[in-house]
């Protein structure tokens, strides 16, 4: 077994091999600065990030702002006015409203960005829009996600080698997580460098477009604003993709000072963005009722919900709580209604469709339910969506599909995942047992070969078969060692009879394979 010197020296030789890989192909010109910067990511991969991402990042932050459907095509026209303006004016630019409280607005690669409707309630005017897009577009312009995530990759590797180091020293686990930390320290230090030459660049786009570059000092003094007020928390995804500072301020004001004046357009923002403002109430509602339904007060929240929707009734999302208040209180076919005009107000939303077919499949309504996870899986391929159409497949015998649908409900942690996990070992126990069962022959001190057996499966399973052959035999011949029960996590060690020899060496001579295994319940039910 290598020691740890050993193993950080490896490490270290492939941090140097990779870096020098990067310098020899990982240079490109950052299209708004005509600098060199690193990336290990291509012009057109980033392109199909950004496109294969774009949507599914919507969709997991509220979808489309779809009441005022004219405020899409206004944001739209404004930024595409500042893409042109930029250093990169042929990217596929696309920008959406996104129906979230939250004040925020993000850049995938590729030109592909969204403002959220609680930040544009938050503006002023046109030129404190512009301030927020061209920012984004310098984020896509200067290709800064590429470079952020050429970064990560150097973390991950440098991690490692910080991780091994800090166990060899006798530090362990905590030694790990200091170095994880020191690296997301390092991650977040680039992203403030980013954010500045967005300020800056963004703020030269905006003049360009006949905008004041007031608007992006007003728009930084907003945001240090709420991150000194009370909404810390509620912001607290923003200010980790946009941390805001008064040394932002400060250089904005300085920036400012040597453009020129430009318009502001605030009479334009205040009547493209009315609807916004007339809807307040409905918004301070739903934020009641989301409040109330958190502390299981459905009534409460359903009255809440009364006055959002007596204000807006349009937005899919007031219904869709509505869903729940009804669920919440036992009320299930008035929780089916509520979802079907959620669906109706919000037809390209994932939310309502994935939660009707919860409902649906809780209520016995099987073909439906599975209607309603196949249109929200494909909108978003949520964890639950995905384990749920598993179990729609195996009901129906498919177990091709079944399968399919349980890996994908199988990554990341949580319940769902766990279900998932346990459906897959039952499906590919009888196919692959050696996937969840493992064995290896060894030697053991007084010089007999034994075979350790694991079960690795996460379930309890019995008839687990276990074979031995000898590799220095023309023909193989395949020994049954047993069959065995084993309890998750278990291990075991078999004797086989076979020995004594001088050497662990003779292990290597034989191999071991479990040739069969089986879930203890279906035993037990046969």
């Amino acid at each position: 077994m290598l020691d740890g010197v050993e193993l950080i020296i490896q490490y270290l030789v492939r941090v140097l091999f990779f870096m020098a890989m990067v310098l020899v192909v990982g240079c490109s010109v950052n299209p708004v600065t005509g600098e060199n910067q690193l990336s290990l990511i291509s012009a057109s991969e980033e392109l199909a990030i950004g496109q294969k991402n774009y949507g599914p990042s919507q969709q997991s932050q509220g979808g489309l702002y779809s009441v005022d459907e004219s405020l899409q095509a206004y944001i739209a026209e404004v930024g595409h006015k500042l893409a042109a303006a930029s250093g990169a004016p042929d990217l596929p630019y696309e920008f959406v409203v996104l129906n979230n409280s939250v004040p925020n607005a993000w850049a995938m690669p590729g030109g592909k960005i969204a403002i959220n409707r609680g930040l544009l309630s938050l503006l002023n005017d046109e030129s404190e829009l512009a301030a927020v897009l061209g920012h984004e577009v310098v984020h896509a312009a200067a290709r800064h996600g590429a470079s952020q995530m050429t970064w990560s990759t150097f973390i991950g590797l440098g991690s490692q080698v910080a991780v091994i180091a800090a166990q060899t020293q006798g530090y362990g686990e905590l030694g790990g997580l200091a170095a994880q930390l020191g690296g997301g320290a390092w991650l977040a230090k680039y992203g403030r460098d980013a954010e500045l030459e967005s300020d800056q660049y963004g703020m030269e786009y905006m003049s360009r477009a006949g905008y004041s570059p007031g608007g992006a000092v007003r728009l930084q003094e907003l945001f240090v604003s709420l991150k000194d007020g009370k909404q810390q928390d509620f912001l607290s995804q923003l200010f980790a993709s946009h941390p805001p500072s008064q040394e932002r301020v400060e250089e904005n004001v300085k920036r400012a000072a040597k453009l020129p004046a430009g318009q502001n357009y605030r009479d334009r923002y205040q009547q493209k963005t009315a609807q916004l403002r007339k809807d307040k109430g409905a918004y301070e509602a739903q934020k009641k009722a989301m409040a109330a339904l958190k502390e299981k007060e459905g009534e409460q929240a359903l009255k809440y919900l009364d006055e959002a929707i007596a204000i807006q009734p349009n937005d899919g999302q007031f219904w869709e709580l509505r869903g729940h208040a009804w669920e919440m209180l036992g009320q299930n076919s008035n929780a089916e209604k509520a979802f079907s005009t959620a669906i109706r107000k919000s037809p390209d939303y994932f939310s309502p469709k994935l939660y009707r077919g919860l409902l649906r499949y809780e209520n016995g309504s099987k073909p439906g339910a599975r209607e309603d996870f196949k249109a929200s899986y494909a909108l978003l391929p949520t964890q639950v969506a995905a384990f749920h159409l598993g179990e729609l497949a195996m009901a129906r015998g498919d177990k091709r599909s079944a399968l399919n649908f349980y890996r994908n409900a199988s990554g990341g942690q949580g319940e769902v995942s766990v279900q998932a996990k346990a459906r897959l070992v039952t499906l590919e126990l009888a196919q692959m047992p050696e996937k969840y069962i493992l064995s290896k022959p060894y030697v053991d001190r007084k010089g007999m070969l034994r075979v350790a057996v694991k079960n690795n499966s996460g379930i309890a399973v019995t008839g687990v078969k276990v074979q031995l052959a000898q590799l220095s035999s023309v023909v193989p011949a395949q020994i049954l060692l047993g069959y065995y029960k084993l309890a998750p996590g278990q291990e075991i060690t078999i004797k086989t009879g076979f020995g004594p020899f001088e050497s662990t060496e003779a292990a290597n001579s034989y191999r071991s394979q479990v040739a069969a295994a089986r879930p203890e319940k279906s035993a037990n039910s046969q």
